[in-house]
C-alpha cells in the first residue's frame, strides 16, 4: 500500500500573504491525488491566515518566529507528523495537478530514491525553466543544471542528479527525519545539502520532469542572496570536512576570503566582496552549527565519498557549459582598425616629428632644466618617496608624499638600469604617445578615418604639449598624455567595470601630475553621475568609483594642507618653477607663450610682429569646433566645447593663482594642462565636425593639421635655437663627491644654499644622492606658516651668511648634515654676488668644516666630525604610514584588479559598439 503524503506548507505572515497561501491551497486541494495531512507554518503573527488555514482543513497551524527559515520551518512540522512521505512546499509554488501524483509514483518505483524533485517553472513565464536539479564543483560550488532556459524537453532525460531545489521535494518515509534540512544554510543550496547527504547513505536523488511547480523568484536584496549563497557554501566545506582538515579549513577562511576578494575584483563584480566577508565572519563564529551539520552527515552516512564525487562537476565539464551558455555574437560593430584606418602612420609621424625636434636628446645621458630634475637610482628609493614617511627634503620633515611622487615612482620603473634616463625617453615618445591616444579617443566619437587621424594628429601636435616640452614641465607632459586615455575609458565608465576601473587609475594619475585639473574634471564628473542617475541607475556605482582612488590618495596630503590652513595649495604643481608666460588674453587663446614667435622670427632676421600668429593659426581649429553641433551628434559636441571653455577659463584661473614659492619667488600655477583640457574639448569637436560632412572630410582634417603644425614651429625648433631651458644634465644636481659617498650612505644629509637676486639667500636640506623629482613636495613649496625645521634651517644660512661667531659647525652636526653646497651664482647680479661671496669667506674661516673644492654644482664644504643621526618617525607617524600606504595601496589594487580584461568582459565589449552617443550606423555609411 502506498505510504501516506504529508504536506508542509511554509508561508510568510504580510499584507499579501493570505492572497498568496489561498493560491497554493487551492493548488494543492487541486492535486489528483490527495494529501493524508497539511500542516502550515507561518513564520510571523499567524493572525492573518488564520482563516484560510482553517478553511483549508489543516491539520497543523504552527507560528515560528519572523525569523525563521525554511530549513527551520520544515523542522518545527516534521516533529508533530505521522510517518509518511513528505511534500515540502511554500507560498510562493503551485503545482501543477498532477504533480504530487507523478513525485509519489517516482519513489515507488525506485526504492534507492530517497528524494522526488519536480521540475521548477517561472510563474510569470511557464516555458521556461527556474531549475531542475543542482550539482556542485569539486571545490564546493553550486551549479544549477538548468535555469532560465525554455524549457523543449532537452533536460527530461536527466535522471541521478546531486541536489535539486528544496520547493516541491518529496521526502521518502523512512528517511525524511533523517534528511530535514539543516537552518545553517539560511535558506541557500538545502536541496543541494540533502542530496548529498542522500548519497552518502547509498540513496539518491531523481529528477521527475512530468511532475511541474511553478514558482515566483525569492524576495531577496542581491546583497542578501550572495551572502545567504557564500554563507552556504562555506558551511557546506566544513561541514563536509574529514576530521583531519576541518581545522586548518577553517583556519584557512580569512586567506580564502582575501583571494575570492581579488577573484570578484577581477571578474568586475565588486558587489560580492561585502557578502564574501559577512559570510566568512559568519561562518568563523558558527562551531556549534557547524558541530551539528557534522554529527547529521555522520549520522546518515554508510558509504564513501566517491558515490557524490561521480555526479560533481569537473573544471572541463564547467568550462563546456559555460560557453554554451555564453552568447554567440561577438562581433563588434565598430571595427578598431588602427592598421587599415591609419593610425599607425600617424604614430610613426608623430615619432618623426619628435625625433626631428628633440634629435639631440638621443645622445644626452638625462635632461635637466625646467621644473626637471633627476629621480632616484634604484627603484625602491622612487617608491620610498611615493610612501608617507620622512621626507627626502627638510631636517626631519615626516609626511605625506605627493601623488605625482607615485607616478614618477612608475615612470622610473620602465628603465630601472637609469631611471633617469626614463624622462629622456618621454621627451622622445611624448609626440608619438599623444597621437596614440588621440586615436583611441576619436574612435568613442566617429569610426571615419579621416576624423580620427586628424584628432590623434592634431592632439600630438598640441601647442600645450609642445610648450610643456620647451619648458621642461614633466608633470604636464605625463597629464597631457593620459588625458586622451582618460577620455576614452571614463567617457564610457557606465558600461562596465572594466572601463570605470580604467579611468579612476587614468583620473588619479591625471590629478597627480595636474592637480589644478580638479575642479574643472569634478564638474565634468558631476555632470556624467547627473547623467547616470536620470538615465542607468544601474550603473551609478561604475561612475562614483572613478573618482575613489584620487580621493584617497590626495586624502593624506588634503589632511596636512587644511590642518595648517592652505586648502588652496592642493592645487599647486608637484614641479613648480617659474617659466615664461604671456598674457592672460593670450593664455586664454590656446598658447602659454606666444611671444615664442618673436624669438623665431629674431632668429630669423625677420622684423614681423608676433602677436597675432598664434590665434590667427589656431583661428580654424575654433571655426570648425563651434558648426559641431549642427552634426547629429549634437550633445556630444555641445559638451566638448564647454570642456574646451571650462580649460579655458581655468587656464587664465590659473596663471593667477601664485601658489608655490620657488627660490624665494611665488610663482604662477602651470596653465598648459588646463589648457591640454581646452584643447581636447575642441579638437573632439572638430572630429566631430569632420565626422558630419558629407564631402571634403580630408581637407578639412588637413587643413586643421596643417595649422596645429604651424603653430608649434616655435617650440620644435626652440631646441635648435637655444631657445629653451633643456640641457643635457647627470643624474644629480649634487657634486660628485657628495653623490658617491650618499651612495654608500643614503641618510647623508646636505645643506643647499643659493643666493638670489635680491640680496637673500634660499636654503634647503635634501637627503640622498640628489635633489629629485619624486622627492620633491608641495607641502614645502607652500608654506605659510613657518615650521620649527624652517626656523632651524633658516638659523643655519643666516648665521654662516652673516658670518655670525657663533659655532655652527656643532648646529650643523647635530641636525645631522653632513655637507655645505653654496649654489653659482649669475655675475650679472650684484647683490646676489656680494651675498655668495660674503658666505664662502664665511665658511672658509670656521672651524669645523672642510672645504672640498669647487665644482660644477657651487663651492662645497664637508663637516670635520661625524654628524648625528637625522631624526626619524615615532611610534604614532610610524602607525599612520603603515596605515596611509595600506589604505592607499588596497584601493589601487582593487582599482587595477577591476580594470584588468577578463575573456568574459572582452566578449561582452565586443558587442557593445566603440562610438559613443550614437546608434549603430551601418559599415557602409560609416565608412563613406
Amino acid at each position: 500500500m502506498p505510504a501516506p503524503v504529508h504536506a508542509v506548507l511554509v508561508a510568510r505572515s504580510s499584507t499579501a500573504a493570505a492572497a498568496r497561501l489561498e493560491r497554493a491551497l487551492d493548488a494543492i486541494r487541486a492535486q489528483s491525488q490527495s494529501v493524508a495531512s497539511l500542516a502550515i507554518v507561518v513564520r510571523g503573527d499567524p493572525a492573518p491566515l488564520k482563516s484560510a488555514a482553517e478553511a483549508a482543513n489543516a491539520s497543523h497551524l504552527i507560528a515560528a518566529p519572523e525569523r525563521t527559515g525554511f530549513a527551520g520551518a520544515v523542522e518545527l512540522a516534521m516533529e508533530r507528523l505521522p510517518e509518511g512521505h513528505v511534500w515540502l512546499l511554500d507560498d510562493d509554488s503551485v503545482p501543477e495537478p498532477a504533480t504530487l501524483a507523478k513525485l509519489a509514483s517516482a519513489l515507488e518505483r525506485q526504492p534507492s530514491v530517497a528524494i522526488a524533485a519536480p521540475k521548477l517553472v517561472r510563474a510569470g513565464d511557464r516555458r521556461r525553466i527556474e531549475s531542475f536539479g543542482v550539482t556542485m564543483t569539486t571545490t564546493g560550488r553550486t551549479v544549477e543544471l538548468a535555469h532560465g532556459e525554455y524549457d523543449q524537453g532537452q533536460h527530461d532525460r536527466d535522471d541521478d542528479v546531486l541536489g535539486a531545489d528544496i520547493r516541491g521535494m518529496l521526502l521518502r518515509s523512512d528517511v525524511a527525519l533523517a534528511l530535514v534540512p539543516d537552518r545553517a544554510m539560511l535558506g541557500a543550496d538545502e536541496g543541494l545539502d540533502m542530496g548529498v547527504r542522500a548519497r552518502l547513505g547509498g540513496r539518491r536523488v531523481s529528477l521527475v520532469p512530468d511532475a511541474r511547480v511553478a514558482v515566483w523568484p525569492p524576495r531577496q536584496t542581491p546583497l542578501r542572496r550572495d551572502y545567504t549563497r557564500r554563507v552556504a557554501q562555506l558551511h557546506r566545506r566544513l561541514a563536509y570536512a574529514s576530521s583531519l582538515t576541518v581545522a586548518p579549513k577553517w583556519i584557512a577562511l580569512l586567506p580564502l576570503a582575501v583571494w575570492a576578494t581579488a577573484l570578484a575584483l577581477l571578474a568586475k563584480r565588486p558587489g560580492r566582496v561585502a557578502p564574501e566577508w559577512m559570510a566568512t565572519f559568519t561562518v568563523l563564529v558558527r562551531l556549534g552549527s557547524i558541530s551539528r551539520s557534522r554529527r547529521r552527515v555522520r549520522a546518515f552516512r554508510t558509504g564513501s565519498w566517491s558515490q557524490v564525487d561521480a555526479l560533481r562537476l569537473g573544471r572541463t565539464q564547467l568550462r563546456e557549459r559555460q560557453q554554451a551558455s555564453e552568447d554567440p555574437r561577438r562581433d563588434n560593430p565598430d571595427r578598431l582598425e588602427f592598421f587599415s584606418g591609419g593610425g599607425a602612420w600617424a604614430v610613426l609621424g608623430g615619432l618623426v616629428v619628435s625625433v626631428a625636434a628633440f634629435i639631440a636628446l638621443l645622445t644626452w645621458p638625462a635632461i635637466g632644466g625646467g621644473a626637471l630634475l633627476p629621480l632616484r637610482h634604484g627603484v625602491l628609493a622612487l617608491w620610498r618617496d611615493a610612501l608617507w614617511g620622512v621626507r627626502p627634503e627638510g631636517l626631519a620633515e615626516v609626511g605625506p608624499a605627493d601623488p605625482f611622487s607615485a607616478v614618477v615612482a612608475l615612470l622610473g620603473t620602465i628603465w630601472p638600469g637609469g631611471p633617469s634616463f626614463a624622462l629622456v625617453l618621454l621627451w622622445l615618445l611624448a609626440a608619438p604617445l599623444a597621437v596614440l591616444g588621440g586615436w583611441f579617443a576619436a574612435t568613442r566619437f566617429t569610426a571615419r578615418p579621416a576624423a580620427r587621424i586628424a584628432l590623434a594628429a592634431m592632439w600630438g601636435l598640441a601647442p600645450p604639449l609642445w610648450d610643456a616640452l620647451a619648458q621642461g614641465r614633466p608633470a604636464a607632459v605625463i597629464a597631457h598624455l593620459l588625458l586622451p586615455w582618460l577620455l576614452f575609458a571614463g567617457i564610457a565608465a557606465h558600461r562596465s567595470w572594466t572601463t570605470a576601473g580604467a579611468a579612476s587609475i587614468l583620473l588619479a594619475g591625471v590629478l597627480a601630475c595636474a592637480p589644478s585639473l580638479a575642479p574643472a574634471i569634478g564638474l565634468v564628473w558631476l555632470v556624467g553621475l547627473a547623467v547616470a542617475i536620470g538615465a542607468r541607475r544601474r550603473r551609478i556605482a561604475h561612475v562614483v568609483w572613478v573618482v575613489v582612488p584620487s580621493i584617497v590618495m590626495f586624502a593624506p596630503l588634503a589632511a596636512r594642507q587644511f590642518s595648517r590652513g592652505t586648502p588652496w595649495a592642493l592645487f599647486a604643481d608637484p614641479d613648480a618653477a617659474d617659466f615664461v608666460h604671456g598674457s592672460a588674453a593670450a593664455v586664454a587663446g590656446g598658447s602659454v607663450n606666444p611671444d615664442g614667435w618673436e624669438a623665431l622670427f629674431a632668429d630669423l632676421g625677420l622684423s614681423w610682429t608676433s602677436v597675432w600668429w598664434a590665434p590667427m593659426l589656431l583661428a580654424p581649429v575654433a571655426l570648425l569646433a563651434l558648426t559641431a553641433p549642427a552634426t547629429r551628434k549634437t550633445w556630444l559636441a555641445v559638451v566638448a566645447l564647454a570642456v574646451a571653455a571650462v580649460g579655458s577659463v581655468t587656464a587664465v584661473v590659473d596663471l593667477g593663482a601664485r601658489l608655490a614659492v620657488v627660490d624665494g619667488v611665488r610663482v604662477p600655477v602651470w596653465p598648459g594642462s588646463a589648457l591640454s583640457l581646452a584643447w581636447l574639448g575642441a579638437i573632439v569637436a572638430c572630429a566631430i565636425a569632420i565626422d558630419g560632412v558629407r564631402r571634403g572630410r580630408r581637407p578639412l582634417a588637413v587643413v586643421v593639421i596643417v595649422c596645429a603644425a604651424l603653430a608649434i614651429v616655435p617650440q620644435a625648433t626652440a631646441l635648435h635655437r637655444g631657445d629653451t631651458p633643456l640641457h643635457s644634465a647627470s643624474d644629480t644636481t649634487l657634486p660628485a663627491y657628495v653623490s658617491a659617498q650618499a651612495r654608500a650612505d643614503g641618510e647623508v644629509g646636505t645643506l643647499i644654499l643659493t643666493p638670489l637676486a635680491d640680496g637673500t639667500v634660499a636654503a634647503k636640506v635634501v637627503w640622498g644622492t640628489s635633489e629629485t623629482l619624486g622627492g620633491a613636495s608641495t607641502l614645502e613649496r607652500t608654506p605659510v606658516d613657518v615650521s620649527e625645521d624652517d626656523e632651524a634651517v633658516a638659523h643655519l644660512a643666516g648665521d654662516i651668511v652673516s658670518g655670525s661667531t657663533l659655532t655652527v659647525a656643532d648646529e650643523v652636526r647635530e641636525a645631522g648634515i653632513t655637507f655645505v653646497l653654496l649654489r653659482g651664482q649669475d655675475a650679472s647680479a650684484s647683490a646676489q654676488r656680494v651675498v655668495a661671496l660674503a658666505a664662502q669667506a664665511s665658511m672658509d674661516q670656521r672651524a669645523g668644516f672642510v672645504r672640498v673644492g669647487e665644482t660644477p654644482h657651487g663651492v662645497l664644504w664637508s663637516v670635520v666630525d661625524e654628524p648625528a643621526a637625522r631624526g626619524g618617525m615615532d611610534a604614532g607617524e610610524t602607525t599612520t604610514a603603515w596605515f596611509t600606504g595600506i589604505a592607499q595601496g588596497l584601493v589601487l589594487v582593487v582599482a587595477l584588479l577591476l580594470a584588468i580584461p577578463t575573456r568574459r568582459t572582452r566578449d561582452q565589449a565586443r558587442q557593445k559598439p566603440r562610438l559613443i552617443g550614437v546608434q549603430n550606423e551601418s559599415r557602409e555609411e560609416r565608412t563613406r
